[in-house]
């Protein structure tokens, strides 16, 4: 099963993290001068960036949780129990090849027209796609339709998801004091491990439920129900106003016609940067986070229960970590702090499976806490920052976007199944999989050395 987190309505009632910033912080935006010098920050902003992220992950990663469990038997079926297992994560990882897709589109809705316009677009197709999928009939009943259909609804929300992080990111980061954009920045990245949190409570639950009871029906009810979290998140963002950047380069006639053309002739190694900066989060994340689902449970004989609740607890620890991680980005060098933090996973990977690999109920938590509350957890919460800060504002959705969105297809998409591969090949040994975790951080600490060198210089 998985891990989202049980978190309130939207994903984080008791979020402490996102409540301290809306009472801590007063904005100075940067950049409309028309604004008054200081402002409280609307609750919108915030909440629309945050929870946007959280349905966006909830809807996503809810699915690679059954993925695992129960779509490999009900939509690909096969006497080859690995065959099968290979099929299910190839429709997870069909998203991410689309996501660059979605972000190309949207993004260049955004630096066009807006960034808040998109937001209801991308919201709406990731969780159309999520309730549709609940509604799906299964392999028995329609054959190989419903494979077909499965991948078509697994486009639709990698389509949907490609250009929402763009969206999510730049709205709190366009509203950030530009002495705490790190702080905003890893705002919309706690989505993901609220998401996370939200789907292992909710998953947790259904566990709970006589297996064919399960497999029946029970998995589709929190892909039909997630229509709530879409709802609340519409209302949310209804509310939103454009990002005062936006607005200025609005107003000042500075929009560019073609975003894509301006990123792919000018911004070019600003996206190699951010495309090698973002293999160290979405490499890890799918091993640390996922894959470790499928490990514990077959390999290391742990019940599916006892590793969802690992993972909880350790998307729990990085929901508060990273927006103190955050903070402390913007008192350092966040291009030296992002090395050091991709480095820390290289030498830690090795220790990391040795400790799990014991077995042991305390070692499976001591090392999903660390690796993936932690490790993943610091360099996920500045991703975005460094990433937005390669862009000129009038094309930064469009470039952060491409970066962030080719990044997570290469890494992101394939890692679950060179991980299964790996595994495979090896004849059951980790030491492959670690050195693929190794791979990826080492090519963000390359990334790492340029970041200052193609980061936009502000006037």
């Amino acid at each position: 099963m998985w891990s989202d987190h049980e978190v309130g309505p939207i994903g984080f009632s008791p979020f402490t993290p996102a409540v301290r910033f809306r009472e801590e912080v007063t904005m100075t935006t940067a950049v409309d001068q028309n604004s008054p010098p200081k402002q409280q920050l609307n609750k919108r902003v915030l909440l629309g960036s945050l929870s946007g992220s959280v349905i966006e992950w909830f809807d996503f990663l809810v699915y690679g949780t059954v993925a695992a469990l129960v779509f490999n038997k009900m939509y690909f079926p096969s006497d080859n129990e690995f065959l099968s297992t290979i099929l299910a994560y190839a429709s997870f990882s069909l998203t991410f090849f689309f996501r660059p897709v979605g972000g190309v589109i949207f993004a260049h809705i955004g630096d066009r027209i807006g960034r808040k316009k998109t937001l209801f677009i991308t919201l709406m197709l990731m969780g159309g796609g999520t309730v549709a999928i609940g509604l799906l009939p299964d392999y028995n009943s329609i054959g190989i339709w419903a494979p077909i259909l499965l991948m078509f609804l697994r486009i639709l929300q990698g389509i949907g998801i490609g250009g929402e992080w763009g969206g999510a990111l730049l709205l709190a980061y366009e509203y950030a004091p530009k002495n705490q954009r790190g702080l905003y920045g890893a705002v919309p990245q706690m989505g993901i491990s609220l998401g996370m949190l939200l789907a292992a409570g909710v998953i947790s639950l259904l566990t709970l439920m006589p297996e064919d009871q399960f497999l029946a029906w029970g998995w589709r009810i929190p892909f039909v129900g997630s229509i709530l979290l879409v709802l609340i998140g519409l209302f949310i963002r209804n509310g939103l106003d454009e990002t005062p950047e936006f607005k200025r380069i609005r107003d000042s006639g500075q929009q560019v016609k073609m975003p894509l053309k301006e990123v792919l002739t000018k911004y070019w190694p600003a996206v190699l940067v951010s495309i090698g900066a973002k293999a160290a989060e979405t490499g890890p994340f799918y091993i640390f986070g996922t894959y470790i689902v499928a490990y514990a449970t077959n390999f290391l004989n742990i019940r599916d229960n006892i590793v969802l609740l690992a993972v909880a607890c350790a998307a729990l620890v990085a929901t508060i970590w990273m927006p103190l991680f955050g903070s402390f980005s913007d008192r350092v060098n966040r291009a030296a702090l992002y090395r050091i933090c991709a480095s820390a996973t290289i030498v830690l990977i090795v220790p990391y499976y040795l400790i799990l690999n014991t077995g042991e109920i305390w070692a499976l938590f001591i090392t999903t806490v660390i690796g993936f509350g932690i490790l993943w957890g610091s360099v996920n919460a500045i991703l975005g920052t460094v990433i937005a800060e390669n862009f000129a504002p009038e094309v930064r959705y469009t470039g952060a976007t491409l970066g962030y969105q080719v990044g997570a297809a290469l890494f992101g998409g394939t890692a679950p199944i060179i991980a299964a591969w790996l595994f495979e090949i090896s004849g059951g040994q980790w030491w492959p999989i670690a050195v693929y975790v190794a791979a990826c951080c080492l090519l963000s600490v390359i990334a790492s050395f340029f970041i200052q060198r193609v980061a936009h210089q502000e006037n």
